[in-house]
């Protein structure tokens, strides 16, 4: 039978050779017609005569040619007597077969076992087909399949697999095959060539390369077993020596010994719970009452009493497991004994690791840079409120959550995914700026010169929205799904991925910034909302109505927080309390960035994504020690720069 890996090969394979090649890639000759040519040799193979069908076969390249040959070697294809064709037999009860023609997989009739020949192939030639198959699809016309033999060996290299990769690139045409399989035919010389030189030189080849296979290649060389021995035997290629109670557990060692016979088995907890156990007496172990056995040293003490008495085995001092380990030396030694390979390994293996940081490095600055913009949607449009007017709106999370129901609705209404996201993103914009100009007319008007009822009333009025929302759309969290082009991601490499979705916010907050440095920069209002920043008597006096601006910039405000809800509600759940999580990031970045300030918002932002993610990276796995750090640092850096990243000039400054 052929060997697990061989199968395991085979199977991999089998899909990749089933599928349908294009018609330029294969010939249509019948495959039957080729098997016909070589009749004889097929029906009693033999491995010197199964040379000529692989021959014929890979010549003819004729369609179903790898199903052949795998069901060849495993003895499913049999000969009709009367005309001499080949059929795939699949066996019924009482010894019937069904004869499945090999072109059309049609099935042609129903026999008996009796009817029929089956071919049965010895090992050797099987071993022989087995070879064939990999040689087979290396050399096959159609780029896909080369490419996916590639990947097969790759993931199962065989040393057998070695002199077809070298046949194969020899003949190579296309460029980017030929490097494919060059890297590949490293990977397999690595770890399988006959000689030293051309192993590191393969190995020096994989220097860097951070991909799965290269680093289980590099590891597979540097796997180690630990040893121990008097002395270490000469010729040994070790990897480590190791120095008992220092990187080496004295118990564990210890232990070693014992296992091997060479000293008395120390007795563990269990073993010494158990004697004390077996020698209890009127309520005491050795004249130790029971209840004081509650500590491991109580428990040590009985067990030495108990050895001195002679009722149980002795108990080794430290002093004696010292003395016991001092006379032997334990290392780890390399599987592979030679040390030119292994020393060309570890140095292929320091390069990859440090490639591995930076690539690492480089997935860590796109997470933060992802959160980064995140954060600045959620924060730019309580910017512009807070830095125009202010105003410390607490309702602003809640205009994020209003914008992600919004989409929500549309996205019920419109069941076309990309569809409903095209009008959900102006839709949300149209619901919250209407949203934000009344709650502005008819709350935020009346108290612009007092801050501390502005901040309770729209506290307030966050918590009548998020009931609001609760009692419209229900307790549960609402699905916000992004259409099929937003749900893949780009991969870099093994390391470096991220999501489409997080690529298209991004472009967002991109977009925004863009818009928002327009708007302020090259429209009236924006001269006139930047006029009202920085002296809103003195605007009033050249003709400007504050009044309507202040209206104005907190629908804005309001309706890019809407948009940011759309947003934020692909990557998180849609919930009546999705705003509160934003509310707090928002509000520090506004601080941290600069008040009032655009380019201040998207600094702060940086700020607080990288050293959220920084944090994370040094502690995994526990965001609320991240957060609560963040906010940690935030305290201190604002007591040195309390204005911010980006400073107000001019009058507003002081203000």
């Amino acid at each position: 039978m052929p060997r697990p890996s061989l199968i395991a090969i085979l199977a991999l394979c089998l899909f990749a050779w089933s599928l349908p090649a294009p018609a330029a890639a294969q010939s249509q000759t019948p495959l039957q017609d080729v098997l016909q040519g070589v009749q004889e040799q097929v029906a009693r193979p033999s491995r010197a005569q199964v040379g000529a069908v692989l021959e014929a076969l890979q010549a003819a390249d004729a369609p179903g040619t790898a199903s052949f040959l795998n069901r060849w070697a495993a003895r499913e294809v049999y000969e009709r007597p009367e005309d001499g064709l080949f059929f795939y037999g699949r066996e019924g009860p009482d010894r019937s077969l069904t004869l499945i023609d090999i072109d059309t997989d049609a099935e042609v009739a129903e026999v008996t076992t009796r009817d029929v020949n089956q071919i049965r192939v010895n090992a050797g030639v099987r071993r022989e087909i087995e070879a064939s198959l990999v040689t087979f699809e290396l050399l096959a016309t159609d780029r896909d399949r080369r490419i996916g033999a590639l990947r097969t060996i790759a993931r199962s290299p065989e040393p057998d697999h070695i002199p077809a990769l070298e046949t194969a690139l020899a003949e190579e045409e296309d460029g980017a095959v030929a490097t494919r399989m060059a890297r590949v035919l490293d990977l397999l010389n690595a770890r399988f060539a006959s000689d030293s030189a051309t192993r590191v030189a393969a190995i020096e080849g994989l220097s860097g390369d951070i991909t799965t296979e290269a680093r289980r290649v590099l590891n597979q060389i540097l796997s180690t077993e630990s040893q121990f021995a008097t002395e270490i035997p000469e010729g040994t290629n070790v990897a480590r020596i190791r120095t008992p109670g220092e990187d080496l557990d004295l118990i564990d060692a210890y232990a070693r010994l014992a296992e091997a016979g060479l000293v008395p088995p120390r007795p563990g907890r269990n073993a010494i719970r158990d004697a004390l156990r077996a020698n209890v007496s009127d309520g005491e172990v050795a004249g130790i009452p029971v209840h004081r056995l509650n500590t491991e040293e109580a428990r040590r003490e009985a067990y030495r009493a108990l050895q001195e008495q002679g009722t149980v085995p002795p108990l080794p001092t430290q002093a004696e497991m010292d003395e016991a380990v001092g006379h032997f030396v334990f290392f780890d030694v390399y599987e592979e004994p030679d040390t030119a390979v292994t020393d060309a390994a570890r140095d292929a293996l320091d390069s990859t690791r440090t490639a591995i940081g930076l690539w690492q490095f480089l997935s860590l600055s796109l997470d933060a840079l992802s959160l980064a913009s995140i954060f600045f949607l959620a924060a730019i449009g309580l910017a512009i409120t807070f830095g125009v007017m202010r105003v410390i709106n607490m309702a602003h999370g809640e205009f994020i959550m209003m914008g992600a129901y919004t989409g929500f609705v549309v996205q019920t209404l419109i069941p076309n995914y990309t569809t409903s996201l095209i009008v959900a993103l102006p839709m949300a914009f149209l619901v919250t700026f209407a949203a934000g100009v009344a709650l502005e007319r008819t709350v935020i008007r009346h108290l612009y010169t007092r801050p501390l009822e502005t901040l309770l009333a729209t506290f307030g009025i966050s918590i009548a929205l998020q009931q609001l929302a609760k009692n419209i759309f229900g307790t549960q969290a609402r699905p916000l799904t992004s259409p099929d082009w937003l749900a893949g991601s780009l991969a870099l490499n093994d390391i470096v991925s991220v999501s489409t979705i997080r690529v298209a916010i991004f472009v967002m907050a991109l977009a925004f910034l863009l818009a928002l440095v327009l708007i302020l920069n090259r429209t009236r209002l924006g001269l006139e909302v930047r006029a009202v920043t920085q002296n809103p008597g003195m605007a009033a006096s050249m003709g400007i109505n504050p009044d309507r601006i202040n209206m104005l910039t907190f629908g804005l405000g309001s309706g890019i927080a809407g948009v940011a809800g759309v947003s934020i509600g692909l990557v998180a759940q849609v919930t009546s309390e999705m705003g509160a999580n934003y509310i707090v990031q928002s509000f520090m970045t506004v601080v941290v960035g600069g008040v009032g300030s655009v380019f201040g918002t998207l600094a702060g932002a940086t700020l607080i994504g990288a050293l959220q993610k920084g944090i994370e990276w040094f502690n995994p796995g526990n965001t609320l020690a991240a957060q609560t750090f963040m906010v940690l640092f935030i305290i201190l850096f604002i007591q040195f720069r309390p204005k911010g990243i980006v400073a107000l000039k001019g009058r507003a400054a002081g203000d």
